[in-house]
């Protein structure tokens, strides 16, 4: 029933409209039904094949404006997309429907769910003509996001496919850290090879076959000595980049490969970026303080969950880590499965389940996605710049910047950092006041005139409203994200 999901519906129109309108992969703007049949498949067919589903909300011009649908427009709609799910893409797609208020006009919202039997391509074709959303658009998918689906819709999960077959009990603990896989539980390792094989198989590492041991990709990828050894994953291995400047620039870098598995290579992975470091002065209750650049726990949680949620179907592609003297950009393949500006409020959908339940096991990652609040509460704490989060066609990228005096921050990194703020208070039950943006900035009392004005551009911007709209006094106002009114 509509009443089950339009909530959702009216949300991620909302996520669309603010801070700044656009499109999103879950969303699409309507203001009439395209004549144009095959492009109407070919959006059925997109978000058919993204994770989640999506909907169409007519009613809704370009510019994100109101442009109400009449009565009967919306019937025809609802006639048209509904033929063209049953006959326009193969297999069929199931639609429903809804009308909702917004901003006081009427909007026809179509929900198309997450196929189960993906890629859903336009009928009579190939299916070559498979689409998906990315970036707010409908766009072809490429080979391997097709050959991504159907592994997928068969249940063939990359984690759990072989990697190396018919090994004896020693080549395995030749090729696996299996050390590090007792020591990271905090649990003693048997002293029998028999009972540490069978603990291994246990969370899918290994394999009994017909002929000796097999090695999974989760295994090799988690508990590697070197994953070099494994032919087919030998791209995945973490990229470590560090430039002498700001600019990419391969006559004055240095890079280093991660050759040890995810998990068994974690710790000394963040230790090594978090040395390359240089100091920061801080000033906490007058005295100041020196410490890392960037704070160790950032680094740790923003690599933790790149290794996580990357999409380790795509081939050619690994997580890199790059630093340079003004920000360290992390980037790992795959477009990410949660809004990027609601990384600090929602929780966490990762692709690779298996890798995320041992790693969190292991306390590699955060429980409930809170990795990243802890990550950003850090950064306030070492008066940092906002991270930037920015999804990108078929990767996502983190950046961490050095530190700018708050005066000289671009209007845009400002408002960036007032949301997250604002945000991280907000799922602590706390509000984002005056003093509480002082605090954040380093802005002395005296200087609150400076902390209003920032607070009028968030809330110009669209990024943060006020808690209580109907109050008239400044003195004690206080301020929440825009999508928690």
């Amino acid at each position: 029933m509509a009443s089950v999901w339009h909530h959702h519906a009216l949300a991620a129109l909302e996520r669309s409209l603010f801070p700044v309108p656009s499109e999103r992969n879950d969303m699409d703007w309507k203001s009439a039904l395209s004549e144009n049949g095959d492009k109407l498949s070919q959006h059925l067919s997109a978000f058919s094949n993204l994770e989640g589903g999506g909907f169409m909300a007519f009613g809704i011009s370009n510019e994100g404006e109101p442009a109400p649908l009449s009565r009967e427009d919306m019937e025809q709609v609802v006639q048209r997309l509904g033929q063209i799910a049953r006959n326009g893409v193969e297999p069929p797609v199931e639609l429903d429907h809804t009308i909702s208020e917004h901003r006081g006009a009427p909007v026809l919202f179509i929900k198309i769910p997450e196929h189960s039997a993906r890629p859903v391509h336009l009928r009579g074709k190939g299916v070559e003509y498979s689409y998906i959303r990315s970036a707010g658009q409908t766009v072809k998918m490429s080979r391997q996001e097709i050959t991504r689906a159907i592994q997928t819709s068969s249940g063939d999960r990359f984690e759990e496919r072989p990697v190396l077959y018919d090994l004896k009990d020693e080549d395995v603990f030749d090729l696996l850290d299996h050390d590090s896989y007792f020591r990271l539980q905090g649990t003693r390792q048997p002293e029998a090879r028999k009972a540490v094989l069978q603990a291994l198989e246990q969370d899918n590492i290994v394999q009994t076959g017909s002929n000796g041991w097999t090695i999974t990709n989760l295994g090799a990828l988690l508990f590697a000595r070197d994953i070099a050894r494994f032919e087919p994953l030998k791209r995945k291995m973490v990229r470590l980049v560090v430039y002498n400047g700001v600019k990419r620039s391969r006559t004055e870098s240095k890079e280093i490969i991660g050759t040890r598995g995810y998990a068994s290579g974690f710790a000394g992975l963040v230790k090594y970026v978090h040395d390359l470091l240089p100091p920061n002065e801080v000033i906490r209750s007058a005295l100041r303080e020196e410490r890392k650049l960037y704070p160790e726990v950032a680094i740790r949680e923003f690599v933790a969950n790149a290794l996580i949620h990357q999409d380790l179907e795509l081939t050619g592609s690994s997580v890199i880590i790059e630093v340079f003297t003004d920000r360290i950009e992390i980037t790992n393949p795959g477009r990410p499965l949660v809004d990027p500006e609601r990384f600090i409020d929602s929780a966490p959908r990762s692709r690779n389940e298996a890798m995320a339940s041992l790693m969190r096991r292991m306390r590699i990652c955060e429980e409930r996605g809170s990795g990243v609040d802890l990550a950003i509460e850090a950064i306030e704490e070492h008066q940092l710049p906002a991270p930037k989060f920015q999804r990108e066609d078929d990767h996502m990228r983190v950046t961490l910047y050095a530190p700018t005096p708050t005066g000289r921050m671009r209007k845009e990194d400002r408002i960036r950092a007032i949301y997250q703020h604002a945000c991280l208070l907000y799922v602590n039950n706390q509000e984002m006041t005056n003093a509480s943006l002082r605090k954040r900035f380093n802005i002395s009392e005296k200087n609150h005139p400076m902390a209003s004005r920032y607070i009028t551009e968030a809330m110009e911007a669209g990024a943060i409203v006020p808690s209580d709209p109907e109050s008239v006094s400044k003195r004690n106002a206080s301020y929440i994200p825009s999508w928690a009114r």
